[in-house]
């Protein structure tokens, strides 16, 4: 059982997603801090530095009135934090775009990789009769 243990271990698969959750693991903070301390403030500027977070309505409440989401989470009132969401979300399209745009640098670096390749082996391939010249010369032979 230990042998198949290091087997499952070993595969290139089980490796490489390893490699790729921790790397990713690593990734999420740089890209969180990206969002947090550069393209969040670059969009406060646009939106005035409109924070969403604090928006929020109590649910069935007796009247009282919380001066920010967690000190109404602290007193265990039902609160609809809409704004939170809404920072989730465009802090959630942010991050994607961001990622999308680093795929997309990757994409197109891996296809001039390629190309550079592909251009290599079609120089480095010796040039050989063509299908056509066999052909001629097959029949040639068979005249004869």
């Amino acid at each position: 059982m230990l042998k198949e243990f290091k087997d499952f271990i070993a595969k290139g698969n089980v490796m490489d997603m390893a490699v790729g959750i921790i790397i990713g693991a690593a990734f999420t903070a740089i890209v969180k801090s990206l969002v947090a301390d550069l393209i969040n403030p670059i969009v406060g500027l646009f939106t005035g530095g409109a924070d969403f977070t604090n928006n929020f309505v109590i649910l069935g409440g007796d009247g009282t009135v919380y001066a920010s989401l967690e000190a109404a989470r602290e007193a265990g009132a039902a609160a609809f934090a809409y704004g939170a969401f809404l920072m989730a979300v465009l802090n959630f399209l942010i991050i994607a775009w961001v990622v999308f745009m680093l795929v997309k640098t990757v994409n197109k670096a891996k296809e001039a990789a390629e190309k550079e390749k592909a251009a290599a082996e079609e120089e480095a391939a010796p040039a050989g009769p063509s299908e056509l010249d066999i052909l001629v010369e097959i029949r040639d032979s068979l005249k004869k």
